[in-house]
């Protein structure tokens, strides 16, 4: 019990450590980080965003998160830097490089490399004293003054910071671009994120048929409909085909219960009049929404008060909306 104990606290040191440190550096955000910015927003060209060990790791990150929210971005290690891969710096392109000392030698070796290619050089470190800080066109403040394991050598700390500053800097970028989730959408198309935002009803509907009644079809009729459609429901038309209501599983039921005998019942007579509809323009995961609210599992989707189709719990559940 007392090694539990031990784990837990030394968890939530690590923690408290790694958080207080991104409070440290909000306090840092200056004029010269809303200059970057500026900069970024009108950068004709790439943001190539490097780095050696595991800030090369972070500055993955943050090139696929600033590419995600509308800043063309892309990585290059800077070992691999030195041995060809600076050819892939551009006119017109900005280079971010990641260090927490800045003065390592591979990024001592870099930075005169990146600066005769006459691109500006953006700096998130730690040191602003630094090689990197000293030769960069913008500095990021990345503070870290201690890294969270007990010998001070695993980098924690550092690049949590530089992470969470990443962030801050493609939500700065995103917001300030008016970025907005159909753009979203676009670049995130696959998985159920990518769906909550472009999938539409429309997209469901017609991969069902149709299932349809009129107001004077007989129960029967109407209970026939619903089991041959399979989707727990059926429309009812008027005579100008156009809505008069649907009947569910659940109208069938209460029925059973209301009458001995449905002999001389019609459509109408145990239709649900004003049903829970949607449009075929309306996002899927609205439709979603509906049904949670109201604790159903069918919508019929209505054009100009003519249905065209029922969208089920079950199409969402198969798209991955649930």
């Amino acid at each position: 019990m007392k090694l539990i104990k031990n784990i837990q606290s030394t968890a939530k040191k690590v923690l408290e450590e790694e958080a207080n440190a991104i409070l440290k550096i909000v306090h840092l955000i200056d004029s010269e980080f809303e200059n970057c910015v500026n900069h970024l927003l009108n950068l004709q060209g790439r943001l190539v965003v490097t780095g050696i060990g595991k800030s090369a790791i972070i500055a993955q990150k943050i090139v696929a998160t600033l590419n995600s929210t509308g800043t063309p971005s892309l990585f290059m290690h800077a070992a691999d830097a030195i041995h060809g891969d600076l050819g892939m710096i551009q006119s017109g392109d900005t280079v971010m490089c990641i260090s927490r000392s800045g003065d390592t030698p591979e990024i001592k070796v870099l930075v005169p490399l990146i600066k005769r290619t006459n691109v500006k050089l953006i700096a998130m470190v730690s040191n602003p004293s630094s090689y990197l800080g000293k030769n960069a066109d913008f500095l990021l403040h990345a503070l870290a003054e201690k890294e969270a394991d007990p010998l001070n050598l695993a980098p924690t700390t550092s690049t949590t910071v530089a992470l969470a500053l990443g962030d801050a800097l493609a939500v700065c970028l995103l917001e300030y671009r008016g970025f907005s989730s159909k753009d979203f959408a676009k670049y995130h198309p696959g998985g159920a994120l990518g769906k909550k935002l472009y999938l539409k009803v429309s997209d469901i509907y017609p991969n069902h048929e149709l299932p349809i009644v009129n107001e004077n079809s007989t129960v029967k009729e109407s209970i026939l409909e619903i089991s041959s459609k399979r989707l727990g429901a059926t429309a009812v038309l008027t005579e100008n085909q156009e809505l008069a209501g649907i009947i569910t599983d659940g109208d069938v039921r209460r029925m059973l219960n209301k009458y001995d005998s449905f002999a001389g019942l019609f459509a109408k007579d145990i239709m649900t009049v004003t049903p829970k509809a949607i449009s075929p323009d309306a996002y899927a995961v609205e439709a979603l929404q509906i049904m949670q609210e109201k604790n159903i599992t069918q919508l019929v989707v209505v054009e100009d008060n003519k249905p065209l189709g029922f969208v089920h719990l079950h199409d969402l559940l198969k798209e991955g909306l649930v």
